[in-house]
């Protein structure tokens, strides 16, 4: 039934299982785990980002652990990356199976994106987050046209485009250009209550395995605090404990609240791919 396809792609809200069945599948088909997972990618940020390294048993996975916690690592450095491994697991004949729950790092490995590389630029990037959500989008407007809504996903992202449309003013930009993928896309779908409650398990049980101490060690280990609030979630909330700006219970309540609207914005992720012609075969788990 996938012969037809290139890769397959298991997709899906947190705490929804897709690890688990991406690597059941690639067990039976003969194939390597891609991971599609903006942080899973940095060593040393492990429970935070829910990596389960042992889920994975014998099945061979790529795209983990690949640059070290602190580093701003970027969608143009993740499809470069995607496309060399891509390669080598079917160079050698394995089945290619794509795991994860970064919509954009999907769409960057399977369709093709023409993506510019771009470098950051911190003293933009500070001058930009002093503007409200309507002057960056409005300065945006005034650059170029949004193909779609997602440049506004958030304000990291805009702030991203609009660092991006500023710097391709002045300089030539070398932008990467791979053939999009033959993907056969799995979508692994929960209710909201079943899946707002793994959430709230899966934090406790990450709590209790030590993500504290675990961000306090890369915290110790020279990363600045601003660096590991740019991750977003886990890493935010327990630094903002950490650094004595959240008392903890506070902090545990508001990082429920945002995973739970990140695995929301997933879902309207994958609707929206859907609706940009992506067909999804979705199991309901």
């Amino acid at each position: 039934m996938y012969d037809d396809y290139q890769l397959i792609c298991v997709l899906g809200p947190t705490a929804c299982g897709k690890t688990r069945y991406a690597v059941e599948l690639a067990r039976r088909l003969g194939g390597e785990i891609l991971s599609a997972d903006s942080r899973q990618v940095y060593r040393g940020m492990d429970i935070g980002t829910g990596k389960d390294l042992a889920d994975y048993g014998e099945i061979p996975y790529h795209l983990i652990d690949i640059v070290d916690a602190g580093e701003k690592y970027n969608i143009f450095e993740y499809q470069k990356d995607f496309e060399k491994a891509f390669l080598d697991v079917t160079s050698r004949g394995r089945r290619a199976v794509l795991c994860g729950g970064s919509g954009l790092y999907i769409e960057a490995a399977t369709c093709g994106y023409y993506l510019p590389d771009v470098p950051a630029n911190p003293q933009l990037r500070a001058e930009l987050s002093l503007l409200s959500q309507e002057e960056l989008e409005a300065k945006y407007e005034s650059l170029r046209k949004p193909h779609n809504r997602t440049d506004y996903d958030t304000r990291q992202r805009l702030i991203r485009a609009l660092e991006i449309a500023i710097y391709e003013e002045s300089h030539p930009v070398q932008r990467t250009s791979y053939l999009p993928k033959r993907t056969k896309y799995i979508g692994l779908e929960v209710s909201r209550e079943v899946r707002n409650s793994r959430i709230d398990a899966r934090l406790k049980a990450r709590l209790d395995e030590g993500m504290v101490d675990e961000v306090r060690r890369l915290l110790d280990s020279g990363i600045a605090p601003e660096d590991l609030i740019y991750y977003g979630l886990e890493y935010k909330f327990v630094t903002l404990y950490l650094t004595g700006a959240l008392p903890f219970d506070l902090m545990v309540e508001k990082l429920q609240t945002a995973i739970h609207q990140f695995a929301k914005r997933q879902m309207t992720w994958f609707r929206g791919m859907e609706r940009r012609g992506i067909e999804i075969e979705w199991i309901k788990i």
